[in-house]
């Protein structure tokens, strides 16, 4: 059993081979990280501690993240389900999780774009949106996850899609605002409460739309619900796959 207690393991799947990283089985290559996730079971499992997570996003070995070996198995299975009904993870985020519609100025060689209020990302609340992951990584019980959606783009730089200062400092200030200081309103102190990170490129399941992973730790859900995501639950909670 991991760090994070007893978990419903969910179907069992011995009789899958995700090993091969076949494209006509696989709908997304598997990493390092997830092939040995595949080889064990959820009681040999280590869920991310708080420590640990703070260490990895502050080292930006972000390729580390691990998800538990039964939700691993359960997102392969659901991700090639929903790529074939709507295409993508992509369109199926955009059409049936944020509700938007992409702008009449996207092209191919563009890429996907919305029409925003202001071009300041963050700046107006209609050019974001909160939801829980929905199929957040292994973490230690007590710890959230979020995804900040944008209908922005923040700048990267190559090769791999990091950050640059400024698209960095940008997203400190918005999780200063919008978690640590609402955090702290409702606990009396929110230090050492929230820790965010953006993947880099090559590690997006949806590259076409900006978004910042927010994790949170010691809030309860009640408050969650009510500030950020309005109920919204992740699909890994609603889904049978």
């Amino acid at each position: 059993m991991g760090r994070g207690g007893a978990r419903n393991a969910g179907p069992h799947l011995e009789s899958e081979d995700y090993t091969n990283n076949k494209k006509e089985v696989l709908p997304f290559p598997l990493t390092v990280v997830d092939r040995h996730n595949l080889s064990i079971t959820d009681e040999q499992f280590e869920p991310h501690t708080w420590e640990e997570l703070k260490q990895i996003v502050a080292e930006n070995k972000l390729e580390v993240l691990r998800r538990w070996p039964s939700d691993l198995k359960r997102y392969i299975r659901w991700s090639a389900a929903t790529k074939e009904e709507y295409g993508s993870i992509m369109a199926y985020v955009m059409q049936k999780r944020l509700k938007w519609l992409p702008s009449a100025n996207s092209t191919p060689e563009t890429g996907l774009s919305f029409d925003y209020k202001d071009p300041v990302p963050f700046k107006d609340s209609s050019d974001w949106q909160i939801l829980p992951n929905d199929w957040p990584y292994g973490l230690d019980k007590g710890i959230s996850h979020l995804i900040v959606w944008l209908k922005n783009r923040l700048e990267v730089e190559p090769p791999r899609g990091d950050l640059t200062p400024s698209a960095r400092t940008m997203i400190e200030h918005f999780v200063q605002k919008e978690f640590v200081e609402s955090i702290a309103e409702m606990t009396g102190d929110g230090t050492d409460k929230v820790i965010w990170f953006k993947n880099w490129v090559s590690l997006q399941s949806v590259p076409g739309i900006d978004h910042v992973h927010v994790l949170i730790r010691d809030v309860p859900r009640d408050f969650i619900d009510r500030r950020w995501t309005d109920g919204e639950r992740p699909v890994q909670d609603m889904t049978h796959v």
